[in-house]
C-alpha cells in the first residue's frame, strides 16, 4: 500500500487516469477535487507507482468524521487488475471497516470482490448494491437557450447552504441529519445550478458530488414539463467543463423520464454501469439511516 502525498504526482496521475475513461472517471473526479484545494480531505492509496494496477481514494484519517455518515465516507475505486484491488482490501490500513461507508465505482467486480474480503475477515457487515446507468454529457459549447424565461423571474442561479434542508427532504438518499450535512458541503465546495420562483425559492436544481459528478436533479411536481430540468442540467454540464471537469452523471434504469431528458440532449450512455455500495458493521445497522 502507498500513499500518494506528492502534488507533482497526483496532477500525474490525474492525466493518467484520463487513458482509462471511462471506467476510472469516479477515481478522476476525486482526485481532480483533490488536486484543487481537497475541500472533502481525501487522499490517494495505490498498489505502487507509477505503474500502479489499483487505486483508491479515500477520506484522510486525521478528518473529522461521523461513523454513521456514508455520504462523506465514501472510497472511489479504479483497478486495471482486480487482484490488485481485492489485496488493498485485505490490507488493514486501506479501509476503515468499522464505521458506514460506502465504495463507488465503473467496474463490475466491485461488490463481488468487495463482499469476499469482508467474508473473509469474519466481518459482520450488511452490504446494499445499488447499481445505475451512467452518462456523460457531450461538449455544451455554448449557453443553454433560456429565453423563456421571461421578465425577472423565473430566473437561473445557483443554490445557497441554507437551502440545503430542502435538497435533503426532496433526495431519495436523503432525510437524515448526515445527509442535510453533506448536502451542504457540496452546495458550499461545488458547481450548482437552480431555477427560482417569483418568490426566490428554489424549484429546479443540480448539484455536483465529491466525485465530480452531476446528482441530484430535482424539479418540484408544481413546475415540471416547464423546460427547466432540461435548462439545469445543460447549464450545470457546462460550468463543469468550463473548469475542465468531465460531466458524468447517473440513472436508475426504471426513471423514465430522466433517461428521456438525457437522449433529448443527446447524453452518452456508458458501456460501464456505475455500482455504489454501502456497508453497515451489525453495530451501527439500528442507527444507520440508509
Amino acid at each position: 500500500m502507498l500513499v500518494l502525498n506528492c502534488s507533482t504526482k497526483l496532477l500525474t496521475l490525474e492525466k493518467m487516469l484520463k487513458s482509462h475513461f471511462p471506467e476510472s472517471l469516479k477515481v478522476y473526479g476525486a482526485v481532480m477535487n483533490i488536486n484543487r484545494g481537497n475541500p472533502f480531505q481525501k487522499e490517494v492509496v495505490l498498489d505502487s507507482w507509477p505503474d500502479f494496477k489499483a487505486v483508491i481514494t479515500r477520506r484522510r484519517r486525521e478528518a473529522e468524521t461521523d461513523n454513521l455518515d456514508h455520504y462523506t465516507n465514501a472510497y472511489a475505486v479504479f483497478y486495471k487488475d482486480v487482484r490488485a484491488y481485492q489485496q488493498l482490501l485485505e490490507d488493514g490500513d486501506v479501509i476503515n471497516w468499522d464505521q458506514v461507508f460506502q465504495i463507488q465505482g465503473l467496474q463490475s467486480e466491485l461488490y463481488a470482490v468487495s463482499k469476499a474480503v469482508a467474508n473473509a475477515k469474519l466481518l459482520d457487515l450488511d452490504i446494499k448494491l445499488a447499481s445505475f446507468k451512467a452518462v456523460h454529457f457531450p461538449p455544451v459549447s455554448s449557453v443553454p437557450d433560456h429565453n423563456f424565461l421571461t421578465g425577472p423571474f423565473p430566473r437561473l442561479t445557483y443554490l445557497s447552504v441554507s437551502e440545503a434542508d430542502l435538497l435533503n427532504r426532496t433526495w431519495s438518499r436523503g432525510g437524515n441529519q448526515q445527509c442535510l450535512r453533506y448536502i451542504a458541503k457540496l452546495i458550499a465546495c461545488f458547481p450548482s445550478v437552480c431555477v427560482r420562483d417569483e418568490k426566490g425559492n428554489p424549484v429546479s436544481w443540480g448539484i455536483t458530488d465529491q466525485f465530480a459528478t452531476m446528482c441530484h436533479g430535482y424539479t418540484l411536481p408544481d413546475h415540471r414539463r416547464k423546460g427547466y430540468s432540461r435548462l439545469v442540467a445543460l447549464t450545470l454540464a457546462r460550468k463543469l467543463q468550463s473548469r475542465g471537469f468531465p460531466s458524468q452523471g447517473n440513472v436508475l434504469d426504471d426513471n423514465t423520464a430522466s433517461i428521456n431528458l438525457l437522449k433529448s440532449v443527446h447524453a452518452e450512455f456508458l458501456p460501464c454501469r456505475f455500482h455504489r455500495l454501502i456497508l453497515t458493521p451489525a453495530a451501527f445497522s439500528r442507527q444507520a439511516q440508509l
